[in-house]
């Protein structure tokens, strides 16, 4: 089935990610073919939003300002190729916060699909990381890895035989999305 809402890691997937944070607009550079592959979705009648962790905010490296001009740029970015994001969903706080909705838990995922008024059985969640994985799981939506930013890391942690699809980028996920969908 093809589903009316896709869900995406913003840092590692649509934009190169930084063990130091992506902490300005300039910071922020999306990898090949994924504004593109944004685009595609928009197109085939897809909803997209972005699920993100943004811990800079909490551990006091980055204000919410600066992470809306981060924002405006994505916006602008994946409109000029013909694409939407219905919404940016983010996680402020830093990791000890205890709060719910830091993936790994779902709280940002049930966000969004509460906000696109769209069931969990009708979306998608493609990410780079575990947390992105279990995220999606805990909200009953089901997820795909791509290898880009820390996807061959965590690949290498899901084993042989895991049964999560795996890409080697956003480009290649919607292909395969688009290429299987039901028309």
């Amino acid at each position: 089935m093809r589903p009316a809402l896709v869900l995406l890691d913003r840092d590692g997937v649509i934009n190169h990610d930084s063990p130091d944070y992506i902490l300005s607009p300039e910071a922020w550079q999306p990898i090949p073919g994924s504004l593109e592959a944004i685009a595609r979705l928009t197109e085939a009648g897809i909803a997209v939003a972005v699920c993100s962790n943004q811990s800079a905010i909490g551990r006091g490296k980055m204000t919410e300002q600066t992470l809306a001009r981060i924002h405006e740029k994505l916006h602008r970015c994946v409109t000029e190729k013909g694409g939407a994001i219905s919404a940016i969903h983010y996680c402020p706080h830093a990791p000890q916060a205890g709060c719910h909705c830091r993936k790994p838990l779902p709280g940002l995922i049930e966000e969004a699909l509460k906000t696109a008024n769209v069931p969990a059985a009708a979306s998608l969640m493609i990410g780079d990381s575990q947390r992105d994985l279990e995220a999606a799981r805990a909200a009953g939506v089901d997820a795909w890895l791509v290898r880009t930013g820390n996807g061959e890391a965590t690949e290498k942690t899901l084993g042989t035989g895991a049964d999560t699809p795996i890409y080697d980028d956003l480009a290649a996920a919607v292909e395969a999305l688009l290429a299987n969908r039901d028309d």
